[in-house]
C-alpha cells in the first residue's frame, strides 16, 4: 500500500522504475498473489466499517448541531465549542469517509484530480480544526474552574464564536498547500492491470517532503495541542488540590458540580481523540522515515488504526448522551417531538454574576421561560 495519508487505500501502489525511490516501503517481501487474496477481504470489510461509522456518525452530530442551534438555552462557551467539533466530524464524514472506503473497494479511483484534491484537503483541515477546538475546550474549563470570577468576561459566547472562527480560518488557510502537493497517481499492478491512488505527489521529485508533512502533522497535529490540553488540566488540578478556587465561597454546590460534571466531560473526549488519534499519527511518521515495512501484517494493523482514526467522529455525540443530562435530555426531546413536562436544569458553565452586587453571595438563579425552568451556574 503506497500511503497517501489518512486516505490510504491500496495493499501497495508500485510506482514506474524510474519513479520509485526510497521514499516508499519495499514490497519485495509481498508477493501480488498473496496480496490479491488480502485484497479481496479488505475491499469488503474496511468499506462496511466506514459505512457503519458514516451513517452513525452522521446522524449523532447532525443531532448535535440541531439541538444547540435549536435550544437557546444550550448555547454556553462550552456547547458552542462542542458545535465546532461537531461540525469538523461532519464535514470529515461526508466528504472524507466516502472517498476513502471508495479507494479501499475499488483499484482505480472514479474521482478526478479535483476531488482527490478537495477531500485530502479537508480531512487535514478537519484533523486540525478538531484537535485545536478541544485545546480551546481545556482552556475554557481552566478558565471557568480555576479563574471564574476573572474570566466571566473572557468566557463569553461572542469571543467563543470569535475564537472558533480563528480557528477555522488558520486551519483553513494553512493547509491550502495540501491541493498543490496531492493528485490522482495512475499506475500498473502486476503486468495487466492499471490502477490508480490519491496520493502525494510532491515525493515523486522531493522524497524529503513526505518526512517533513507527517512530521509536521504530528507534531502542530496532535503533540502540541494534545500536549497543551494536558498542561492545562494538569494546572486545574493542582488548583483544586491545592489552591482555593476563586469565587468558590461565592458558589452554590450545585455550581460546583455541574462545572465539574461538564469538565469530566471535556476530560472524557479529549482522552478518547487521543487514543483514536495515536496509532495512524505514529504509523504515518514511522513509514515515512522508512522503519514500517509493507508487510501484510503492517498494513492490516494499519488500516485497523485508520478505522480507529475514523471512528473518533462518530463516538462524540455517544459521550455527550451518557455523560451530559442536558444534552441526553434535548436529544430526547428532540427525537420525541415533544415537550418535556418535567422541570429541565441546564448547566449554565458561564457565571455573568456581579461580584459587587449587592447578590453576589447568590449564585444559583432560577430562570423561567416558556415554562421551562433552568439553573445557572
Amino acid at each position: 500500500m503506497e500511503p497517501g495519508g489518512l486516505a490510504d487505500a491500496h495493499f501497495v501502489t508500485p510506482l514506474q522504475e524510474e519513479v520509485y525511490n526510497s521514499t516508499f516501503a519495499s514490497i519485495n517481501a509481498t508477493e501480488p498473489a498473496d496480496s490479491s487474496e488480502f485484497e479481496r477481504y479488505v475491499r469488503i470489510i474496511v468499506p462496511s466499517i466506514f459505512g457503519f461509522i458514516c451513517v452513525l456518525g452522521v446522524f449523532g452530530n447532525l443531532l448535535v448541531i440541531i439541538v444547540v442551534l435549536k435550544d437557546k438555552h444550550m448555547r454556553n462557551t462550552t456547547n458552542i465549542l462542542i458545535l465546532s467539533l461537531a461540525v469538523a466530524d461532519l464535514l470529515f464524514l461526508l466528504f472524507c469517509v466516502p472517498f476513502t472506503a471508495t479507494g479501499y473497494a475499488l483499484t482505480v479511483l472514479p474521482f478526478g484530480a479535483v476531488v482527490c484534491k478537495v477531500t485530502t484537503y479537508l480531512m487535514y483541515v478537519c484533523a486540525y480544526a478538531s484537535v485545536y477546538t478541544l485545546a480551546i475546550m481545556s482552556l475554557d474549563r481552566y478558565l471557568a474552574v480555576a479563574h471564574a470570577i476573572r474570566s466571566m468576561t473572557w468566557r463569553s459566547e461572542r469571543n467563543t464564536w470569535l475564537a472558533v472562527a480563528i480557528i477555522w480560518f488558520i486551519t483553513l488557510c494553512g493547509n491550502i498547500p495540501i491541493i498543490l502537493q496531492w493528485d490522482v497517481h495512475y499506475y500498473k499492478w502486476g503486468e495487466k492491470e492499471n490502477r490508480s491512488a490519491c496520493i502525494q505527489f510532491s515525493e515523486l521529485t522531493d522524497p524529503t517532503s513526505g518526512k517533513t508533512f507527517f512530521g509536521c502533522f504530528l507534531l502542530f497535529g496532535y503533540i502540541i495541542p494534545l500536549g497543551v490540553t494536558m498542561l492545562l488540566y494538569g494546572l486545574m488540578l493542582k488548583r483544586l488540590l491545592y489552591g482555593v478556587v476563586p469565587g468558590g465561597g461565592n458558589q452554590s454546590a450545585e455550581s460546583m458540580r455541574a462545572k465539574k460534571r461538564v469538565t469530566r466531560m471535556v476530560i472524557i473526549v479529549v482522552v478518547i481523540f487521543a487514543i483514536c488519534w495515536l496509532p495512524i499519527q505514529i504509523i504515518l511518521f514511522w513509514q515515512k522515515l522508512g522503519f514500517y515495512p509493507q508487510t501484510i501484517t503492517n498494513v492490516s494493523i494499519m488500516m485497523a488504526a485508520n478505522c480507529l482514526a475514523y471512528m473518533n467522529s462518530c463516538v462524540n455525540p455517544i459521550l455527550y448522551a451518557f455523560l451530559s443530562g442536558n444534552f441526553r435530555r434535548s436529544f430526547r426531546k428532540f427525537l420525541c417531538c415533544s415537550e418535556t413536562p418535567r422541570r429541565l436544569e441546564y448547566e449554565r458553565t458561564n457565571i455573568r454574576s456581579n461580584v459587587n452586587d449587592k447578590e453576589s453571595n447568590v449564585t444559583k438563579s432560577t430562570c423561567v421561560n416558556n415554562s421551562k425552568t433552568y439553573t445557572a451556574v
